[in-house]
């Protein structure tokens, strides 16, 4: 594989692969479906990186379709790349607020950036915000908490065993 630069060639040089075309391939298949995107990596060595999501989760044949459809748009003998397309993993952080809304009623554990940790149950959220339940003690009452999502560094699901 040669690339041209200037004029010259230089052997085994690689281009980065074009983020926006990606993106629209993805943004293509996954249209019309309760999947969404998560998000998306390509590091310089063409190593491409997806995660998605689904309003109801994800199966393995969703990241499998999502694959194909990727791969057959993207021109090897140009590009080669290596692609990777997982789900969201169960303890992995929430990252945008559809997410949330497939966990409402769950418990989350939420770090904000000031340091402090608080665990509580999922009871509201929207486009700027979510709010959680505290469980109250015979000492403590229950605590509702409203967070913005940019003043959270962290918020992941609670399993449960």
């Amino acid at each position: 594989m040669q690339r041209l630069l200037r004029g010259r060639e230089f052997p085994f040089l690689l281009l980065m692969i074009d983020k926006i075309k990606v993106l629209d391939i993805i943004k293509d298949t996954l249209e019309g479906s309760e999947k969404f995107l998560v998000s998306m990596k390509i590091t310089p060595d063409n190593r491409i990186f997806v995660d998605i999501d689904g309003d109801n989760g994800i199966l393995i044949e969703d990241c499998i379709e999502l694959s194909r459809a990727i791969e057959q748009q993207l021109n090897r003998e140009e590009e080669d790349f290596e692609l990777n397309v997982g789900s969201a993993g169960a303890d992995t952080p929430l990252k945008l607020p559809r997410q949330y809304r497939r966990h409402m009623g769950r418990d989350l554990s939420v770090e904000t950036f000031e340091g402090k940790n608080y665990e509580g149950t999922l009871t509201d959220c929207d486009d700027q915000q979510f709010t959680i339940l505290i469980k109250g003690t015979k000492k403590v009452p229950p605590q509702v908490l409203t967070f913005n999502y940019a003043d959270v560094k962290n918020a992941k699901v609670v399993l449960k065993w």
